[in-house]
């Protein structure tokens, strides 16, 4: 009986992690597709300044992550060194900077899908530079993922959904999202790199420190000299004030959506929240479509879905690998 009572807690504490990483998730993605195409104000003006959404990101992630540290912490800070985050946080300050400006030139679900194919650069780069082996099933994962961006990418968009992006150019566009996983790839190793030199490290540790030296980055982008483009987006904010509500709200967002992440990892491992976040891709490209009054086209949406094959059966790929390891561990 008691064992059934844990069971039934842990299917209502993955249902709030579900529906607390679906909700922060989704709504910041439409916030996002709203700043980076919304005309606001009388004057109608574009908030062309979309690098500072990266600025206000890592401030409002740097005092959350430093009031949940406080309240969290056990005491005594094993974890790593603040300064020891400097590199990683050069490349976690260009490459979502360059996945946010990719909106002024391709659409919302293009962006989502193309930045959804991380494991592409991940694999060319282990078998080119590496010589890393991979098995069939994997490469038709990448097939799958690859064959429905460039389908997408390939397919002609509407002119209503063209009509809304500030400079449409379909190569730059997704040129910045695979930079911007090019980035992320240099991010997540440096990251893994951190946590083996100091196990001790927590989840708000890393977000502290991650966030710290994305901050003064930022700062020193935004503001570093006169005329920098920070101030204009200061005074876009003053002028227009819904535009800066945006972007506090996308900011809360995603930290948020961090502390979901955090708990659903700890509490049902990685590959669960790859899955949620996998499925929360989804969702948000169909979110997109309905709310923006611009459906995709019936071969968009096969591309959509060849995409999303591809990425579940990675996830189905790595359950097996997963069984496989606990069985051995269990027969030692």
């Amino acid at each position: 009986m008691e064992s059934r009572g844990s069971g039934i807690h842990r299917v209502f504490v993955l249902a709030f992690c579900v529906a607390g990483i679906w909700a922060a998730y989704i709504y910041q993605g439409v916030l996002q597709e709203t700043v980076s195409t919304k005309r606001f104000g009388p004057d109608k003006k574009r908030f062309e300044h979309l690098a500072f959404l990266n600025l206000a990101q890592s401030v409002v992630c740097l005092i959350w992550s430093f009031i949940m540290k406080r309240l969290w912490s056990n005491g005594g800070d094993a974890g790593a060194p603040w300064w020891s985050y400097w590199s990683a946080g050069i490349t976690n300050t260009i490459g979502p900077a360059m996945g946010i400006e990719a909106l002024k030139y391709i659409s919302y679900p293009a962006q989502v899908l193309a930045k959804s194919s991380k494991m592409i650069p991940v694999m060319l780069m282990g078998t080119l530079v590496y010589g890393i082996k991979y098995t069939i099933p994997e490469y038709i994962c990448t097939l799958l993922v690859a064959g429905g961006v460039s389908t997408f990418a390939l397919s002609k968009t509407s002119s209503k959904i063209t009509s809304k992006l500030a400079h449409p150019n379909a190569p730059i566009g997704y040129g910045l999202c695979f930079l911007n996983l090019a980035f992320d790839g240099f991010t997540n190793a440096t990251q893994d790199s951190i946590t083996a030199r100091y196990p001790k490290t927590s989840a708000w540790n890393i977000m502290l420190g991650m966030n710290l030296w994305g901050s003064i980055y930022n700062l020193v982008f935004m503001f570093g000299w006169p005329n920098a483009i920070g101030y204009d987006a200061i005074d876009f904010c003053r002028q227009h004030p819904e535009a800066a509500w945006d972007i506090l709200l996308y900011c809360l967002c995603g930290a948020v959506g961090q502390n979901f992440i955090f708990l659903t990892i700890s509490r049902f491992g990685s590959l669960t929240n790859t899955t949620i976040t996998t499925t929360r891709k989804f969702v948000s490209i169909v979110v997109s479509s309905l709310l923006s009054g611009n459906p995709l086209s019936e071969k968009q949406w096969g591309s959509v879905a060849m995409v999303f094959s591809g990425l579940s059966y990675q996830i189905y790929l790595k359950w097996k690998k997963l069984q496989r390891m606990q069985k051995k561990r269990k027969s030692t």
